[in-house]
């Protein structure tokens, strides 16, 4: 299948059909300004999350508690409707011989924020994929988010949170350390 570009004429075509003069002055740059903007949004697909977590084996030998990143900034759009939805996402793990740079969980959740997105499915692709390179002991994964899908249409419900986790590997059975967790990851 080919990947045909969304160009700057798209742009000017859907301000039109809105009814809208892509010509006003006010308007002239934005099918450009849009088609960079939706450039940054989805470059998500063109990251490599293995790439994104290089392992270091040197300094978790003795560790073997989380290791938690809390309040990730989360924006992406909807693969429904294309409307934003945007929140914070707390990520953890227990290292089994391996870690990973504490930048490298914000990069991992913000690669795959930047694809169109269903919450539950990046909430489990973040995770998994800390579980494939990393082979911790166990991977949580907590999102937060508003959709503006539910807030500026539809049911219009402002402010309301969808909230969706991942707990892999001993955080399934262990509900202590599923305890532990959740209370290390509360704001």
């Amino acid at each position: 299948m080919s990947q045909e570009e969304f160009s700057e004429n798209d742009w000017r075509r859907l301000i039109a059909s809105f009814g809208e003069d892509p010509d006003r002055p006010g308007l002239q740059e934005t099918p450009a300004r849009v088609a960079k903007a939706w450039k940054h949004w989805t470059s998500g697909y063109e990251q490599d999350p293995v790439k994104l977590l290089k392992a270091f084996e040197d300094g978790a030998e003795q560790y073997n508690e989380f290791i938690i990143v809390r309040n990730i900034p989360v924006y992406s759009h909807c693969e429904h409707h294309l409307a934003p939805f945007f929140g914070k996402a707390t990520v953890g793990y227990i290292p089994n011989g391996k870690i990973v740079g504490l930048s490298k969980l914000t990069r991992l959740v913000d690669c795959f924020s930047k694809r169109l997105q269903v919450q539950e499915r990046m909430t489990m692709q973040i995770a998994n994929a800390l579980m494939d390179v990393l082979e911790p002991k166990a991977v949580g994964v907590i999102i937060k988010c508003r959709h503006l899908c539910m807030e500026s249409r539809g049911i219009r419900t402002p402010g309301e949170e969808t909230v969706t986790s991942a707990m892999l590997g001993e955080l399934q059975p262990n509900l202590a350390m599923r305890t532990e967790f959740l209370a290390l990851a509360k704001d």
